[in-house]
C-alpha cells in the first residue's frame, strides 16, 4: 500500500518529465515543441509562419544543401529501392492497388512544412471549356504540384489596395479571381488545375487552371449582405454613427434603435419618400469550407 502510495505521488509530481529516446534525435522527438524564457512573460507567436517569403527561402536553401551533398541515407538518383509503407488503413490500401492497376502512383518527398496544413490563396479562372456553374464551397480535385486533394474553396475579389476583400459567390468566366482552400502547405509558385466529377465512372472535367498565389492565415475575406427596410415615419433630421443608404441615393446614419425589432431612426442628406427603400451593408468573415474527404481515392 505505501509502495502504491509513492507510486503515485512520483507520478503526479513529475508527470511532465521526459527522458530523451536513445534510438530517436532529439531534434524530431520534441520537433513540435518550443522553448520559451518566461512562461509568463514570453510570447508565444500562434503562426505557423511569421514570414512565409523568408521561411520559403531557408527551405528551398536547406533543401539544396541537402541536394548537393552525399548522405548514405538517401537513394542515389537512377537506381531502384522497394518502399515500405507501413500503418496504412486497409482500405485505402486496397484502392490504392486497384489504382496502380491503370495508372503509376507517384511517391514524392516533401519540403519542410510541406506536410502542415494551412490555408493557401490561388489565382484562378474558370477554363473556357466548362460550362457549368462554378458555386463556392463546392467539393472539387484540386491538382497542385505533383500533390491532389479534395477541397472546397471560397473565392473573393483582390485588389491589393485593400487589406480586406469580398466574397464572389461563384467563379465568373473570362476574369481571374482569388481562390482560398484549407490545404497541405506548398511552395509557390505552381499550377493549380481544378477538376470537377462527372458523375458515374466518368473522367473528371477541367473546371478551372491558375497557380499558387500565397499562404496566408491572416487574410481579410467578407461576406455582404444588404439589410433592407421602410421608411415608418418621416421627419426632418437626427443623428449618428452607422451608416445607412436608400436606393434613390441618400446616405444617412443611424442614430439609435426603438424595440428589438429592427426598427431604428436614422438622419439622411436630403428627404425621403414614403415608398423608399433604406439598406445597410453588413459584413462578416468567410472561411474555406473543410472537406469531407482529404484525398479523392479515400472517396472513391
Amino acid at each position: 500500500m505505501l509502495i502504491e502510495i509513492l507510486v503515485q505521488a512520483k507520478r503526479y509530481t513529475y508527470y511532465d518529465e521526459v527522458d530523451t529516446l536513445l534510438d530517436v534525435p532529439a531534434i524530431k522527438s520534441f520537433a513540435k515543441y518550443r522553448g520559451l524564457k518566461s512562461f509568463r512573460t514570453s510570447t508565444w507567436d500562434p503562426k505557423c509562419f511569421d514570414n512565409f517569403t523568408r521561411t520559403q527561402k531557408h527551405v528551398m536553401a536547406k533543401a539544396l544543401e541537402m541536394e548537393q551533398e552525399s548522405r548514405d541515407d538517401c537513394v542515389p538518383t537512377g537506381s531502384y529501392a522497394r518502399i515500405y509503407i507501413k500503418d496504412v488503413p486497409l482500405d485505402v490500401a486496397s484502392k490504392l492497388c486497384v489504382v496502380s492497376r491503370t495508372c503509376p502512383i507517384v511517391l514524392c518527398g516533401l519540403l519542410q512544412h510541406e506536410s502542415k496544413m494551412s490555408v493557401l490563396q490561388f489565382s484562378i479562372k474558370k477554363h473556357d471549356s466548362y460550362d457549368a456553374p462554378i458555386k463556392a464551397k463546392e467539393e472539387f480535385i484540386s491538382h497542385v504540384g505533383f500533390r491532389q486533394f479534395v477541397a472546397r474553396p471560397i473565392f473573393s475579389t483582390y485588389n491589393m489596395n485593400l487589406d480586406k476583400h469580398k466574397v464572389e459567390r461563384f467563379l465568373h468566366a473570362g476574369r481571374f479571381s482569388i481562390a482560398s482552400i484549407y490545404a497541405p502547405v506548398s511552395f509557390p509558385p505552381l499550377p493549380l488545375i481544378v477538376l470537377k466529377g462527372a458523375g458515374g465512372s466518368s473522367a473528371p472535367l477541367a473546371a478551372a487552371v491558375g497557380s499558387l498565389r500565397s499562404i496566408d492565415t491572416d487574410g481579410i475575406i467578407l461576406k455582404k449582405i444588404i439589410l433592407i427596410g421602410y421608411p415608418q415615419r418621416v421627419s426632418k433630421f437626427k443623428a449618428s454613427p452607422v451608416e445607412a443608404w436608400t436606393k434613390c441615393g441618400r446616405r444617412g446614419r443611424i442614430k439609435e434603435p426603438v424595440g428589438t425589432h429592427g426598427v431604428m431612426k436614422c438622419r439622411f442628406n436630403g428627404g425621403l419618400q414614403q415608398h423608399g427603400t433604406v439598406c445597410m451593408s453588413l459584413y462578416k468573415c468567410a472561411y474555406p469550407k473543410w472537406p469531407e474527404h482529404r484525398f479523392p481515392v479515400l472517396k472513391a
